[in-house]
Formats: C-alpha cells, structure tokens, sequence
C-alpha cells in the first residue's frame, strides 16, 4: 500500500520524538520514500544523523544551508508528497497550523502541501483535554487534516491519562487506510446519517440527564463511510471529538432535538446507522429556575422519549437501517428484539461485561447480528471496529 508513495515526516519538540526513528524505519520498510523535516526544538530530542541514517536521505531543518546558501524550496517539497505526517505534533505546532504561522520549514511546507496532511499529537493530558487544543484539532479535522488520535497511559510528566503519541505501528496502519480510502470508493453516491453520542436532558437550567457516551464509535463509523466516497450527516450529542474529515456534522442536545433532525435528513437518505445513546425517558417538565436543595426528597416524573430507530424502520423501505445494543444482562436476546422492533437490517451488540468494550475507550467488542447470522469479533480499535460494520453495511446495501 506505501510502495512508492513520497512522505514527508515532520517531527516537532516533544518528548514522543523517539517514536519517529521506528515510525520512520517502518515507513522505509513499507516501501515509501521518506523525507525528515525537523523543528529546530525537535533536534533537542532526537538527533537528525538518527533519522538521516533510518531515511537514507539528509534532514530538512533550516530554509536554507547556512554553508553554501542552497534553499530547501518548501514548495517543491510540497509538490513532491503524496502525504505530509507530522508526528509528533505538538500543541504548538497544531495552533500555528491552524492560524496559519510560517515561523520554520515544516509549517511553510504544510502551506504549501498539495497532498493528503496527517497528525498524531503527542502532549501532556491536560494539555491535550484544553479547549484551545480540542478546538484546534476541530478546525484541522473540517479543514482535512487526519487525526491519529493520541492514547491513554502513563505520560512524561507522571500523570495517567490520553495525550501519549500513538504507536508507530497504528500510525502505519492509520495512514495506509487513508491511502486505501482513495481507491476504495465503494459507497460513492450514497448518502447515511450516523448519529453519535449521548443526548441531554435538561432537569432545570443546571442540572440534566445524560449518559457515559463520548461518541468515538460513532464518529468511527462517519469517518468510515467518508472516506469510501459516501456522503455523511453525523447528526451527534455534546463531545469533545473533532468533525471527521469529509463529514457534514449537525449538533444537537436533547432526544428532541436528535428526532428532529434524524427524522429530517432521512427523507433524502440511503440508510442510517444508529450508534447515538439516545435519552429513554426525558423530564415531563423542565423548571425555569435552579431548584434549591431542601430536606425533603425530590421526585422527577420522566416520560418516554420518541424512538427514533423505531421511526425510521417504520418506513425503511429499501433503505439500510443499523442499530447498536449496549447490553449488561440477556445481550443476545435483547439484541434480537430490538431487531425485529425496529425493522433494522442488523443490529452491533456489545456488552458492558466485556472488557474494553462499551463507553468511553478506543477498544469495542462486538456482535453483528441479523436474522440469519451472528458474527462474533475479537476486541479491537474502535476504528477498525468501524470497517468491520461498514464492510458489513456494504454486504447488505441493496
């Protein structure tokens, strides 16, 4: 999939900087072509005969060679790569991509990249977790960059938590299905909502009713379908996670307000996967005023809220239709009832006593079931969870 294919590795000053001499020697294996653009602050982590040694070719630092004059032309370099991946990307690095900041090599070369641009922040979690870096990161995903999503573990600083460069064995699988999307355009043509995330019900104007859901499966799914060619409404709850490239998103809050839209967009949709963990039962009336603690006990009377996966099987017509079961006893069985409830195609089951399952982490395990099968798999990343349910959406599409 990478022979031949000309990257540039942009490695930026983070600690993380290490795991560039094995994403790179990886690179080289697979047959790319690599050439090492550095940060000045990056040589303070890992040196550039490291890298110059593992990519066969000189490191790009400066604009020009402080000894003969010759200019490292940014924009022939631009013009050269099939990808720029930028790896580690520092917080820094992110906010000068974003406003357009030119102040070394490797950003004057992303403005002026023609090809496919990637990351893989690496940072401390509360940097990582800031509003500033979150939007940022939102900004370059709408704007097409690829984010390989950072891990969780033990950090530099001695904190436990997600900011840690992903491995460069993920990177290399990361950039390889975004390659392989290029010429995998099987869904060209089609149009699916997913909606992701959980909703909010509000109590009063402090307080609501909410879930565990981050929306990562959800927006696995929409980043999935895209990059096969299909047009994706990623209808989603209040997250953190940034637009995946190539999705139109559409924010909601409540299970209102999810119905509404979903129920709207599917009058022009070719199917829909239904990954949000929508609100069951919502407040009968929301109070117009904090309410204030007292010594006696409070009773909130909920009402049900509107199924919106029910609706739309109501009149699926060929349409393909997909459901997920989050389950903690009788998985199957309550999986297959909400098959046959709802009219779906099939329905994505995991349950909450697998571990690495369920809200909140990168790993899924799960179930496809429809009415002739059950496909059992193994725990994986939530991304490649994610061609496993597309692959399948793909097998029933009519």
């Amino acid at each position: 999939m990478l022979n031949g294919k000309h990257i540039i590795l942009g490695i930026t000053g983070s600690i993380a900087a290490y795991k560039a001499a094995m994403l790179c020697r990886l690179l080289v294996k697979e047959g790319a072509e690599v050439r090492v653009i550095m940060t000045p602050l990056a040589k303070q982590f890992i040196t550039p005969l490291t890298m110059a040694t593992l990519s066969k070719h000189p490191i790009l630092v400066e604009f020009f060679n402080p000894e003969n004059g010759e200019w490292n032309s940014h924009v022939s370099l631009g013009e050269w790569a099939d990808m720029l991946l930028i790896a580690p990307a520092t917080a820094n690095t992110m906010a000068k991509m974003t406003t357009g900041i030119a102040d070394n090599l490797l950003l004057t070369t992303y403005l002026s990249a023609r090809s496919k641009v990637a990351i893989a922040p690496a940072m401390d979690l509360d940097m990582y977790a800031h509003v500033t870096t979150q939007q940022n990161l939102k900004t370059l995903a709408e704007r097409g960059v690829a984010i390989i999503e950072p891990g969780a573990g033990e950090l530099a600083s001695g904190l436990v938590g997600k900011g840690r460069m992903a491995e460069p064995e993920e990177i290399i699988e990361q950039v390889k299905a975004i390659f392989a999307a290029e010429c995998k355009r099987t869904l060209s043509g089609k149009r699916y909502i997913v909606t992701a995330g959980a909703t909010i019900e509000p109590i009063d104007p402090v307080r609501y009713i909410t879930n565990h859901s981050t929306g990562k499966m959800g927006y696995a799914i929409a980043e999935e379908l895209a990059r096969r060619g299909a047009e994706v409404k990623l209808i989603t709850g209040r997250t953190a996670l940034p637009t995946p490239q190539g999705v139109e998103r559409i924010d909601v809050l409540s299970a209102e307000d999810m119905y509404n839209a979903t129920v709207k967009e599917w009058e022009l949709a070719d199917g829909a996967v239904m990954c949000a963990a929508v609100a069951d039962y919502t407040p009968k009336s929301v109070a117009d005023h904090k309410l204030k603690k007292s010594d006696d006990d409070l009773t909130i009377e909920l009402c049900r809220t509107k199924d919106i996966a029910k609706e739309l099987g109501s009149n699926k017509g060929n349409r393909t239709l997909v459901g997920f079961a989050l389950e903690t006893d009788n998985e199957r069985a309550n999986a297959e009832g909400k098959l046959q409830r709802k009219n779906l195609d099939f329905v994505v089951l995991n349950s909450l006593r697998d571990k690495g399952a369920g809200f909140g982490g990168d790993t899924n395990k799960i179930t496809i079931i429809d009415n002739n099968s059950r496909e059992e798999h193994p725990l994986m990343s939530k991304h490649d969870t994610a061609k496993v349910i597309v692959d399948k959406i793909e097998r029933v599409t009519r």
